[in-house]
């Protein structure tokens, strides 16, 4: 059974990936009931929490329920890193993990997230003095490298783990990859089976079905694997690649009363947690999966990415529910 310092884990582990302005307490609650077995919150700014940044605090806030549970903070100067990993410990958490993943412009621009790819010797330093700056375990997520030409997640794999890091998890992409193309396992593999590796290794990148969760575990002999984006308004994921990994049988979807109760709940949720314009802002994402496969929503799914108070929604769910209670989910 693998573990994370003290954390023991399921011998799969399926673990919510840490994604901006998705991966919120309103959010993982659902998650949580779903099935996740590890959770990180969203990524945290350093800077923002040495400056007491609202927005970079508030992020910090997590539940007794989540446990266990890490904080994700990104940053490219290791002093402040170091500051804000000693904040993150305040908070409480189980794990801190380190973003050295994030391909975004204005942050790996910056020599943040994925940025530091392309200068390893900073990168492992700057992992080093981070481990040595707290008594939690420390954890990382990353990709295969900056580019084609510099994908060497092994030899950084084994680096990182030498410093102190106890666990990892690599999106199956190069920084320069995006999001597009399709994500390579072929090296979180070689990670994993490197006889010198002996920390959990976790495998992130188009797991979007218990088939293809499956294919990945008898394929690549992982510690588990993280899923993002099929995961946004679709918290069920998890309990159905469980199910799927257990029996080799699919569950049966969510019902259509299941999803308009999960996204409501998720909605009231976000409100209560961020306030009524915000929490009404971020929770559009979402709709488009807690509603998929419903025929003729298209004007339903309008209102509910454009109405912009709780009122109108609280009607908006009521017509949907008129209209659609009889709707057999696929």
């Amino acid at each position: 059974m693998p573990k994370i310092g003290n954390i023991e884990l399921e011998d799969f582990s399926l673990l919510l990936a840490p994604m901006e302005d998705v991966s919120d307490p309103p959010f993982r609650a659902l998650c949580k009931e779903n099935g996740a077995d590890l959770m990180y919150t969203e990524f945290i700014s350093s800077e923002g929490l040495i400056r007491d940044a609202a927005k970079s605090v508030q992020k910090l806030d997590i539940f007794e329920y989540e446990r266990p549970i890490g904080i994700q903070i990104f940053g490219n100067d290791i002093e402040s890193m170091k500051m804000a990993t000693e904040v993150t410990q305040a908070a409480k958490p189980d794990i801190i993990d380190i973003n050295y993943g994030c391909p975004v412009k204005k942050v790996a621009c910056k020599g943040s997230g994925a940025g530091i790819l392309q200068d390893i010797p900073k990168m492992v330093k700057m992992t080093a003095e981070i481990v040595k700056s707290t008594h939690l375990p420390v954890t990382v997520k990353t990709r295969l490298g900056w580019d084609e030409n510099s994908k060497y997640i092994v030899e950084v794999a084994e680096r990182l783990q030498d410093v102190g890091i106890q666990a990892i998890s690599i999106h199956g992409r190069t920084r320069k990859q995006m999001y597009k193309g399709e994500a390579d396992w072929t090296l979180i593999g070689d990670v994993k089976h490197n006889p010198r590796m002996h920390i959990p290794v976790f495998g992130n990148g188009d797991v979007s079905t218990p088939e293809i969760a499956k294919e990945r575990k008898d394929r690549y002999g992982l510690d588990g694997i993280m899923i993002g984006r099929a995961s946004i308004g679709y918290p069920w994921i998890f309990r159905e690649i469980k199910h799927f990994l257990a029996t080799g049988e699919h569950l049966s979807p969510p019902t259509f009363e299941e999803r308009l109760t999960a996204a409501k709940r998720h909605l009231e949720m976000s409100i209560k947690w961020k306030g009524e314009k915000l929490g009404i802002v971020e929770m559009r994402r979402h709709y488009t999966n807690y509603f998929k496969g419903i025929p003729h929503f298209k004007e339903h799914r309008i209102k509910l990415v454009t109405q912009d108070n709780a009122e109108e929604l609280a009607q908006t769910f009521e017509e949907i529910r008129a209209n659609f209670s009889s709707v057999e989910m696929a």
